[in-house]
């Protein structure tokens, strides 16, 4: 029994400590934001209803609130919500809960926006048509100087096609504004979903590794060079830019997250208390850099589906 027990608590403090988020300007997450020059301007957080900000960006959202109080950067960080998410007849009552969450997220409240559009609605079926939301986009974007969007990606996390319409309309925006760049955030199989806490323990414990063994590779090849080793040609040259970003949490930015999805207690049904106990996107956001490839808009379509 002695030894089962000292198992557990060694087993909880190597967890406690891979969960730990220093509170020095150089923890890892301010090193990983310096490193990544997909922040280097102003940023707009885009949603479609009012909770994605805490179910599934959350992560994201605290480190880069957190960078700009502590090195009083110039950048920004912006929240647009495309919907006031009243398919339930609620909308009302869910923009005043977005307020209170996004309060929690320490987003300012004049930057932020709840759009309700009537081409926009909350609706689990329809697909939201890109024009619209590129149109919506714009003043908006240009008025705030927005240089970079973080939204979902092609699948939506949830597979929501309301999700699955945001980057979407990014892409047609960007035929426009030439020089916005678009993140997605990461769709992960359900398996690796639901892996909670799990998720930033195996996520921190990995980079770990590589930062381990690529310190080890840099240092013991420059020692073999000097001693008139060659290897040009044999080994790879090591990737140029920045690495696409990844924000893990610690369990206060955990609880944070917690706090302001209370605050959408209309929402607070049973299985999305087992979401914020077992999603991974409660812990860690991973993010993709996408471009547009055609240098023409895409065709408008006869009808949104």
């Amino acid at each position: 029994m002695p030894r089962t027990l000292s198992t557990v608590i060694a087993a909880l403090a190597v967890a406690a400590a891979f969960l730990r988020l220093p509170t020095r300007t150089e923890s890892s997450v301010t090193r990983q934001l310096e490193n990544a020059d997909s922040f280097t301007g102003n940023v707009l957080l885009l949603t479609a209803h009012p909770d994605d900000e805490c179910m599934f960006f959350a992560p994201t959202i605290l480190a880069l609130t957190r960078l700009q109080r502590a090195e009083e950067r110039s950048s920004r960080v912006y929240s647009m919500c495309l919907s006031a998410g009243n398919a339930d007849g609620l909308g009302q009552v869910r923009k005043s809960e977005l307020e209170s969450s996004l309060d929690m997220l320490g987003i300012d409240a004049d930057k932020r926006l709840l759009v309700d559009h009537p081409d926009l609605q909350d609706n689990f079926t329809a697909h939201w048509d890109e024009f619209t939301i590129a149109s919506v986009l714009e003043p908006f974007v240009v008025e705030h100087d927005i240089t970079t969007i973080l939204t979902f990606d092609e699948q939506g996390v949830s597979g929501h096609p309301n999700h699955i319409s945001l980057p979407k309309g990014v892409q047609q925006l960007m035929y426009t504004l030439r020089d916005i760049r678009l993140l997605r955030l990461h769709s992960l199989p359900a398996l690796i979903k639901y892996t909670s806490i799990l998720g930033p323990i195996l996520l921190k414990f990995d980079l770990t590794i590589n930062r381990f063994f690529n310190s080890v590779d840099r240092r013991g090849t420059a020692a073999l060079e000097r001693m008139g080793f060659s290897f040009a040609g044999l080994v790879p040259p090591p990737p140029t830019g920045p690495d696409p970003p990844v924000f893990v949490s610690g369990f206060r930015e955990y609880w944070t997250a917690v706090q302001a999805m209370r605050q959408h207690s209309s929402q607070l049904v049973w299985f999305r208390w087992l979401y914020v106990a077992f999603s991974r996107y409660m812990w860690v956001n991973e993010w993709q850099e996408v471009t547009v490839r055609s240098q023409e808009p895409m065709a408008r379509s006869q009808e949104p589906m």
